[in-house]
């Protein structure tokens, strides 16, 4: 009945849906706006939800292009980076080939002065010869500064490959065993290599973050503990040659020395490889033995008689194991060159390997950004039928719970929707009342159906009307009977 619809709206459970608050939120001012954005059942809350579904996953994607992109740069510059130390190292490489040609050229020319042109190890033409194609293959000729080239000028002169190589002949031209000096030859040839090698050390300098720097480090200790040994082995020809040393010759022998072999020691440092290489050389090199004691001899610097042939055998040993340091230069140059193919093709599977993550990338992302925009539409309509199916369960249940509250007392009721037992209870005061229609057995039979509930409807809907001004529960109606009590479902006492 109507009059008991009120009962529902505080008692029953309620159901609230997406568009129930959707409904109303509409109605407060500000919050409508708010609410369609956050509900997915307005198409803006569906557009803007959407919106940031594609958007999270879009983050990581980005931030992985960014990041491969960067790795890309660094593969790039480090790629760069061993091309450079390619050239760096073909320079030192063409750059030692010159260092060793001017040392050998530095001993022939030396003991040609120093025996007067009456013993040579081999004809200087061809000494001189070598060095000039060694001067021809380099593939470019450095920016150096060489002191005192010429004998009375003592100021940095910069030269080319053309000046240097002028400036060779010409030294090469006045060379004679009556003017020119052993001091003189190895000043000129000394200074040369010296600016040479500084050279080599600043280019080994700029390569001292790539992966051969140790490579290269031990080449220019090599090329300058020949460069040194070379030198002394000049000064020990002079001691065997004249019996003694003057004191600043013996210094400078004896500083070049040992130099020479702590360059040679810390070369094998760097690259433990050589050392098989050095020991092969000591036993296979029969003279070996007499080099150590033949220096022990000279750091000691007693005087004795000169003796021609004691220093050409000297010469001849100490330019033979300074050949075969040459020859573990060019195993050096060698492991140098695999090494810088390691690098290249390490940099090289480096980038391919980036280029290949970041095409991945950019391939997969637009259809990782189309399956979620497709997920999320899917969502986003189960969603919408979802809301719409609770609305009609809302409204379906608002009806039983209408005509359950009409059938039953309001107390009753709540606790069957509530899922609890509704215990029998005792009523020692309850007033019933039946009415009963006085004659309808007889209107029934001269009226038509219709008319009779018709008839039925306007006299309940009376009575309907009249308990609610009393303190009665309308029990039932069967046929024209009406049943009415008062004193229950709620006990109202002795008042019944």
């Amino acid at each position: 009945m109507k009059p008991r619809a009120h009962h529902t709206d505080s008692s029953s459970i309620k159901s609230i849906s997406s568009e129930d608050v959707s409904t109303q939120q509409h109605y407060h001012g500000n919050m409508c706006c708010s609410a369609e954005a956050k509900n997915p059942a307005f198409k803006r809350g569906r557009q803007l939800q959407q919106m940031q579904m594609i958007i999270l996953p879009f983050i990581p994607i980005l931030a992985l292009i960014v990041q491969t992109s960067y790795e890309m740069i660094e593969i790039v510059s480090y790629r760069m980076e061993v091309t450079e130390i390619e050239n760096q190292v073909t320079m030192a490489t063409d750059l030692g080939k010159v260092v060793t040609r001017l040392q050998q050229e530095r001993s022939d020319v030396a003991f040609y002065i120093y025996t007067n042109g009456m013993t040579l190890r081999r004809n200087l033409n061809d000494t001189f010869l070598e060095t000039d194609l060694a001067l021809e293959n380099m593939s470019s000729w450095p920016d150096i500064s060489i002191r005192t080239i010429q004998p009375n000028n003592g100021e940095v002169t910069w030269l080319n490959m053309s000046e240097f190589r002028e400036t060779l002949q010409e030294f090469r031209a006045n060379i004679s065993t009556e003017d020119s000096t052993v001091p003189q030859i190895l000043r000129w040839y000394t200074t040369a290599n010296a600016a040479l090698l500084e050279h080599l050390t600043n280019q080994i300098k700029d390569a001292n973050k790539s992966g051969v720097w140790r490579f290269l480090l031990s080449f220019k200790n090599l090329l300058r503990s020949i460069e040194s040994l070379d030198i002394s082995s000049v000064y020990g020809i002079n001691y065997y040659g004249r019996g003694y040393l003057k004191p600043d010759s013996y210094i400078k022998y004896v500083q070049h020395d040992i130099l020479g072999r702590d360059l040679l020691n810390g070369s094998l440092h760097f690259v433990p490889s050589l050392k098989v290489i050095y020991r092969n050389i000591t036993l296979t090199m029969r003279s070996y033995g007499n080099i150590t004691q033949w220096s022990k001899t000279i750091q000691k610097n007693l005087r004795r008689e000169g003796n021609v042939a004691d220093a050409r055998s000297y010469y001849e040993s100490m330019a033979y194991y300074i050949d075969e340091l040459r020859k573990l230069q060019r195993a050096l140059r060698s492991i140098i060159r695999n090494e810088v193919q390691k690098v290249l093709q390490s940099a090289d599977n480096m980038e391919t390997f980036g280029i290949a993550i970041l095409v991945v990338v950019l391939i997969v992302s637009p259809i990782i950004i189309i399956l979620v925009r497709n997920a999320a539409a899917t969502i986003q309509l189960y969603a919408i039928n979802l809301a719409h199916k609770a609305k009609e369960l809302k409204r379906e249940k608002r009806k039983s719970d209408s005509l359950l509250f009409q059938m039953l007392p309001p107390t009753v009721a709540t606790q069957l929707k509530q899922a609890q037992t509704v215990p029998a209870e005792y009523y020692s005061a309850v007033t019933i009342f039946f009415s009963d229609i006085v004659g309808f057995t007889e209107i029934a039979a001269e009226c038509t159906p219709l008319e009779v509930v018709s008839f039925l409807n306007a006299i309940y809907r009376m009575f309907d009307e009249r308990i609610e001004c009393y303190d009665v529960y309308k029990i039932e109606t069967i046929g024209d009977s009406y049943m009415v009590a008062s004193g229950l479902p709620v006990k109202n006492g002795g008042s019944t």
